[in-house]
């Protein structure tokens, strides 16, 4: 009995201790912090009715420096490729890069480790495909809503919700400029269908 009771006072003075320790954990961002963010993606598909294969991998990294607690600044970049292959010829061989700024706003905590921001991007990219000798220069810029969840003090996974609005044009050598204007006034009720999920590290 003895026995029975020192374990379960010695389970309660665990939990009791791991609750302070969250309690005295901090979640968050500083002034003159560094951030460095990035998600990677990969996708292969093969059909065999149409012997038709396509692969492609996108990398896109971003480092940012807190000005204040709430606000950060920073640059971005990101790489595109995509293959597709049809009956065993290559059809095409698209290689795309971007780089640009940020601009991210933190307005709302969820609790202690959610942190809610919107986002303003500017990017200029470029474009190729070495199959069908294709190249094509562009520019963008978005507005965008992202959530943080710090599993640690240190590290976050990011989850991008939504495009809430963009602007795109490209042009393409030999062709006149193609602009875009889309507004997504339907973000919270589909932004699983385009979330994108990456980590986040507090250099």
């Amino acid at each position: 009995m003895k026995k029975i009771m020192f374990m379960a006072a010695f389970a309660v003075f665990g939990l009791s201790n791991g609750f302070a320790q969250e309690a005295e954990t901090t979640y968050g961002f500083e002034e003159g912090g560094i951030i460095l963010e990035g998600n990677l993606g990969y996708n292969s598909t093969n059909d065999k009715n149409t012997d038709i294969k396509t692969s492609g991998f996108t990398i896109n990294p971003k480092l940012g420096y807190f000005l204040t607690e709430d606000f950060a600044v920073g640059v971005q970049a990101n790489f595109n490729s995509s293959k597709r292959e049809v009956s065993g010829t290559d059809v095409r061989d698209n290689n795309s890069f971007g780089a640009g700024i940020f601009g991210r706003y933190y307005f709302l905590d969820l609790g202690k480790r959610f942190k809610t921001y919107t986002e303003l991007g500017l990017e200029y990219s470029t474009e190729k495909d070495k199959i069908n000798d294709f190249k094509a220069n562009g520019f963008g810029a978005g507005l965008n809503l992202g959530i943080n969840y710090f599993v640690t003090d240190k590290i976050a996974i990011s989850f991008g919700l939504a495009d809430v609005l963009s602007y795109t044009s490209t042009k393409a050598d030999g062709g006149k400029a193609v602009s875009s204007f889309d507004g997504n006034i339907n973000v919270l009720n589909n932004f699983f269908e385009t979330a994108q999920f990456g980590l986040l590290f507090k250099l």
